[in-house]
């Protein structure tokens, strides 16, 4: 596959994620994080997006519940290049009847080279890299090109 830069702007397109049991935990990092949050478009799955607004106050696109098609839909804006980042506070300790579709979202993270934090700890390093303050200029598919060269 052919590569190509892509810019991630300094105002991200944020997903905030996270698994029934690590729910409270997301809305208490989110609570933490306001400050820097705030001057960026966030997006969340069904359950986690509401229950972010009501505790935190920020404004937030709230998709399809997780089952329901919301890590589909999340996954979906991903290759539109439309998210920048994703928030997935994962537990790995339970499974979900959803886990092909959350495996799915992190796979397309993966193609599309955004980066993704998966626990706390993760969460707090990319909020605190120096990147996360500027554009950032990421390598992704040159789907465009690809297509051209199939279609000659």
């Amino acid at each position: 596959m052919y590569r190509t830069n892509r810019t991630i702007p300094l105002h991200k397109h944020i997903a905030l994620v996270a698994h029934d049991s690590c729910k409270q935990s997301l809305v208490e990092w989110t609570k933490k994080h306001c400050t820097a949050l705030k001057s960026h478009q966030l997006y969340a799955t069904g359950t986690t997006g509401n229950l972010l607004a009501k505790e935190t106050g920020l404004e937030i696109t709230a998709l399809l519940s997780g089952p329901m098609g919301g890590d589909q839909q999340l996954g979906g804006l991903i290759a539109e290049k439309k998210i920048d980042m994703l928030i997935f506070f994962w537990d790995p300790m339970n499974a979900a009847p959803h886990d092909p579709d959350v495996k799915a979202l992190m796979r397309i993270a993966t193609v599309w080279n955004i980066p993704v934090a998966i626990n706390q700890a993760s969460a707090d390093f990319l909020l605190q890299s120096s990147l996360f303050e500027q554009d950032v200029e990421i390598e992704i598919p040159d789907y465009d090109r690809y297509l051209k060269e199939r279609l000659k």
